[in-house]
């Protein structure tokens, strides 16, 4: 029962009483001031009359001035509960009756589908990729006016409760593949032990906020339990951590001797100002630049031409030696010698986990944030410049924006880059769509929860597909593609057609790496290829 059909009943409730009340007062009053008795119904077609404005027809014309007093109580009632019926009633049922109806459950026949409680945003890049590889969809959302927002927008969603058997029941959960359980630590629990109750042989996802509350999910059930949180907070403490040591932070190992490595090319770096040609990355190095990300916008391939500026990240293939080299040479002459002091703000999950990292690489930090507690140095909004100041941003070498609000988070991008054109700013967002936002306020390297997440969730639902890079900006992934099978990379013409670029080939239990324009792709090979999720995607739609 929705809220105005609640109104509605209470409405009625109240109607009924208050004519009732009236009908019986009415009546013992026209006995004893008018010496006028009225059988019950009479009096209840008195009342009725009054409550509709119809009339009083032979009952009209009163003598004592407490009758009088009771009609004039009536009448104002009847106008009031007229009036009341309007906003509370009529106007919500004809907005119910012109409105998108949503369904409350899915079609017959809709089975090997995953089932996702319930929207958030964190769920687009988890959507993206059961699109691209052809899996059924459908969400569950309680929320009537955010299903029938979906609903118009055209996705596949069923308004119903997950965390009831019924609601599970409605969106087929015996026939699908996996069930996706991402609304808050406590729900998602019981969501799973509905789950398990109506089918325990379907897969289980859940996502948990707090790492330390994982084990209740396994308790009740859950087939895999995922924590992007500290993995994020991981990834970001990297960036820092990386660039005052030898450490290659976010690296993709696919060989023995062959990775695929991220890496921020930092203020005062020695490639900082130049072209790619003019860097000679692969003359000196030896590595090679399958992409790269300026401003927020990926290149793969980066032209010749584009100037690597501080913030760009490479994205770089090549051994382990290579890429240790080419990783000096992206880091600043000031970092090479100190570490100087960074910034953690935010003292959340995601930054507790960040200043456990920096302290396991004994780097000395400062926690900003709006509520004061254990661990926090500073207290206030740091989108106030006199906050950064007492937290000492003029002596940082970076910031760690680890804020959950994507607003908050842009905002204070701005303010730090105002107060400090060096520093270096790695920022955390909510939504991928936030990111670009945030390298335009000025930042240096923005990881987004939603897409980490949707990651985790894919590589836990989908049995084709192994997602490699879970906290990179650019997506690795190892699959196959029958499409490809007999074509040449060069006829294919991958990167064009995709946007993504095929690294590497894992042949007959070893990984081919050499892949020129002629190789030809084998049934069997599993293929690794790297590229923003979109391009990705891409490539499973159209040689998946």
């Amino acid at each position: 029962m929705n809220t105005w059909q609640r109104r509605s009943v209470i409405y009625t409730g109240v109607l009924a009483l208050s004519m009732y009340a009236f009908t019986v007062v009415y009546q013992y009053g026209m006995a004893a001031f008018e010496g006028d008795p009225k059988t019950f119904l009479e009096a209840l077609q008195f009342v009725v009359e009054t409550f509709t404005t119809t009339g009083y027809g032979s009952q009209a014309g009163w003598e004592s001035a407490a009758m009088l007093v009771l009609v004039i109580v009536m009448d104002v009632t009847g106008t009031v509960m007229i009036f009341l019926a309007l906003p509370v009633v009529a106007f919500p049922a004809f907005e119910e009756a012109l409105s998108t109806t949503v369904p409350t459950a899915v079609e017959n026949g809709h089975e090997d589908h995953v089932v996702v409680a319930t929207y958030t945003p964190r769920v687009e890049t988890l959507i993206a990729e059961l699109d691209a590889r052809g899996v059924d969809w459908v969400i569950v959302e309680p929320d009537r006016d955010r299903a029938t927002d979906l609903y118009e927008e055209g996705y596949e969603v069923i308004h119903n409760d997950p965390d009831s058997a019924d609601g599970l029941a409605a969106a087929n959960f015996s026939d699908a593949r996996a069930l996706v359980a991402d609304v808050s630590d406590q729900v998602d629990a019981s969501i799973v032990l509905t789950a398990k109750e109506i089918d325990e042989s379907v897969r289980v996802v859940s996502v948990v906020e707090e790492p330390d509350r994982a084990r209740y999910h396994d308790l009740a059930g859950a087939d895999a339990v995922l924590s992007p949180r500290p993995l994020l907070g991981e990834s970001l403490a990297r960036k820092v951590t990386a660039s005052v040591s030898t450490d290659l932070g976010s690296k993709v190992e696919l060989g023995e001797d062959f990775d695929i490595v991220e890496l921020p090319v930092h203020r005062g770096a020695d490639v900082a100002g130049r072209t790619l040609a003019e860097s000679g990355l692969r003359e000196r190095a030896g590595v090679n630049v399958i992409g790269a990300w300026f401003d927020g916008e990926f290149e793969s391939p980066p032209s010749p031409d584009s100037v690597i500026e501080p913030g760009t990240v490479l994205l770089m293939t090549g051994r382990d030696d290579q890429l240790e080299a080419l990783a000096d040479r992206t880091r600043s002459e000031v970092r090479r010698h100190t570490t100087g002091e960074t910034v953690v703000v935010g003292y959340g999950e995601v930054g507790r986990t960040v200043t456990n990292v920096l302290d396991d690489a004994d780097l000395p930090y400062t926690v900003v944030d709006k509520e004061d507690g254990a661990g926090v140095d500073v207290v206030g909004d740091a989108t106030d410049p006199a906050v950064l100041e007492r937290a000492g941003l003029g002596d940082a070498r970076s910031v760690i924006l680890a804020i959950p609000d994507d607003t908050a988070a842009e905002f204070a991008t701005l303010v730090v880059r105002d107060e400090s054109r060096r520093v270096e700013i790695v920022a955390r967002a909510e939504e991928a769509e936030a990111a670009r936002k945030m390298y335009r306020a000025g930042a240096d390297y923005v990881l987004a929860l939603g897409t980490v997440t949707g990651r985790m969730v894919a590589s836990a639902v989908l049995e084709d597909e192994d997602v490699i890079s879970l906290d990179t900006q650019v997506e690795v992934v190892r699959t196959r593609a029958p499409g490809l099978v007999g074509t040449t990379l060069g006829d294919a013409d991958v990167r064009a057609r995709t946007g993504v670029t095929v690294v590497a080939v894992e042949r007959d239990g070893e990984v081919v790496t050499d892949l020129g324009p002629e190789f030809r792709a084998r049934s069997g090979d599993e293929l690794v290829v790297a590229g923003p999720d979109e391009a990705t995607n891409r490539f499973s739609e159209v040689f998946g």
